[in-house]
């Protein structure tokens, strides 16, 4: 399984969106508001997850956590990046 395909499941099961399937998500498309419609509190509630299976550090900047989870695609390069060191 792709890193992109893991995010995509990791995204179904902790926020529980049983109704969309990991190809009802595309990749390169915005995870709040006109994507996929994700809202601030399952913004928290998918940060603790990504932080706590792939052991991620996230910081205090507002901007960059903003783009850092724009997308799957962005968050698959963001952890790509913390695990390349």
């Amino acid at each position: 399984m792709s890193l992109e395909n893991d995010i995509k499941q990791l995204i179904i099961n902790s926020l529980s969106l049983e109704e969309i399937t990991s190809e009802d998500i595309n990749e390169n498309e915005p995870l709040f508001n006109d994507g996929l419609g994700l809202d601030s509190i399952d913004a928290l509630e998918l940060a603790m997850t990504l932080k706590k299976h792939y052991n991620l550090s996230l910081g205090e900047d507002k901007e960059k956590n903003k783009k850092v989870f724009y997308s799957v695609k962005t968050i698959a390069d963001f952890i790509r990046e913390q695990q390349n060191g």
